[in-house]
């Protein structure tokens, strides 16, 4: 079964942690069914771009920032570009790892209480820390791969007993409304599945699992399927958050708490199962990306096993555990990471449909006309997130 289950999963696995959790979560709270095709469009533009990410790492065995770094000839502008992609990428996914951490913490608080919280933190990381310290990359997908099937079967089984309206979640996925006031969550809902640091994590776990190009298809069936299942995942969280009777409703413990009197404590415990299992491959998959990131910009050619490539991801869970623990909220570095980020998602997708043209590059394999026209329509749903991205953190509107 894992020879064909693979990086996609991971993907999957990287987008699906606790922010995913808690927009979807507010978005079924305050909209309802009206904002499932945005996660539609979301899921569609992710399987696009991560397509490309994967053909990319098959075709050339390399990693998304390796080729930009060999393709862009002009000195300034690739130093530039890669400073973006590292500082974005790093220091992004350090900021953002104490809210991974905290996402599992919170399922293991749901399952078995709070008696023992203030050590929750330093067991995720631990076991993320051995995991990515001992494992080889074949145990890395097994772990991930199970502990998101146990996240799908969790949020999908707490949607089931709340007893959802089919006919209304197809009209919400199929016919698209703009409710007054929803532009934020559609943004949110996109922006938390269309994530960057994914481009660069997938076409570097494709060229370790895959070397030939005749494995390509299998890999570009692992991409859909997986990130379709994150998509369906998702919306399980809108659909559970829709149909909760008390709608002051702040994070994804805050549902759990709410589905309890209705559904018993089974419900608590399959959303505290989910938020875990979604915290802890989000724990496990941010320092991995960053450290990838950092061998292709650096140009170490190092694997699992080097100690460079050990440092990044080292000092990203690290922070985590410490931010989380003492309860410190590095505010400025966020919004630091929110802007880098912001302008990087667009530069990388307009960046990959430029490789994803060139034939020295992918020869036969490179793009079409209609992914091209996907592709573009997908660099402007980025440019307006970014814009959004980079306006939110400085209050302009």
């Amino acid at each position: 079964m894992f020879k064909k289950i693979g990086p996609g999963v991971l993907v999957a696995a990287a987008f699906i942690g606790p922010g995913t959790v808690t927009a979807c979560t507010l978005a079924g709270v305050a909209f309802g069914y009206a904002l499932l095709w945005a996660m539609l469009l979301s899921v569609l533009a992710t399987i696009v771009l991560q397509e490309m990410s994967a053909r990319l790492g098959i075709i050339t065995q390399q990693g998304v920032a390796d080729v930009i770094k060999q393709e862009l000839r002009v000195p300034w502008i690739k130093h530039l570009v890669l400073g973006t992609i590292l500082v974005a990428i790093v220091i992004g996914n350090a900021a953002y790892e104490g809210g991974n951490i905290g996402g599992a913490t919170l399922g293991l608080e749901a399952i078995f209480g709070h008696e023992f919280s203030d050590y929750y933190p330093l067991i995720i990381g631990l076991c993320a820390f051995a995991l990515l310290y001992f494992g080889n990359y074949q145990t890395l997908e097994r772990v991930l791969v199970s502990l998101v099937i146990l996240m799908s079967l969790s949020f999908l089984v707490t949607a089931v007993i709340t007893g959802p309206d089919v006919m209304e979640i197809l009209k919400g996925m199929f016919v698209p409304t703009f409710p007054t006031e929803g532009t934020l969550a559609v943004i949110a809902l996109v922006g938390t599945t269309v994530v960057p640091y994914n481009l660069f994590l997938h076409a570097s776990l494709v060229s370790e699992k895959w070397k030939s190009k005749n494995d390509l298809g299998t890999a570009q069936r692992d991409t859909v399927w997986a990130i379709l299942l994150g998509g369906i995942v998702s919306m399980a969280i809108i659909i559970t958050a829709t149909n909760i009777p008390d709608k002051e409703i702040t994070d994804a413990m805050d549902l759990a708490r709410s589905l309890e009197p209705l559904y018993g404590d089974a419900a608590k415990y399959f959303m505290g199962i989910g938020l875990f299992a979604a915290g802890i491959t989000s724990a496990i998959t941010a320092p991995l990306a960053a450290a990838y990131v950092a061998n292709s910009c650096f140009g170490w050619k190092a694997n699992l096993r080097d100690k460079r490539f050990k440092t990044v991801w080292m000092i990203i869970l690290g922070l985590g555990v410490f931010f989380l623990s003492f309860d410190i909220k590095p505010i400025e570095v966020i919004k630091f990471a929110q802007v880098a980020n912001g302008i990087l998602l667009p530069v990388i997708a307009i960046l990959l449909l430029w490789i994803m043209n060139k034939s020295s590059v992918l020869g036969a394999h490179k793009n079409t006309r209609l992914q091209n026209i996907l592709g573009l329509g997908i660099i402007a749903l980025t440019l307006l997130l970014g814009v959004k991205s980079i306006t939110k953190v400085f209050g302009l509107f």
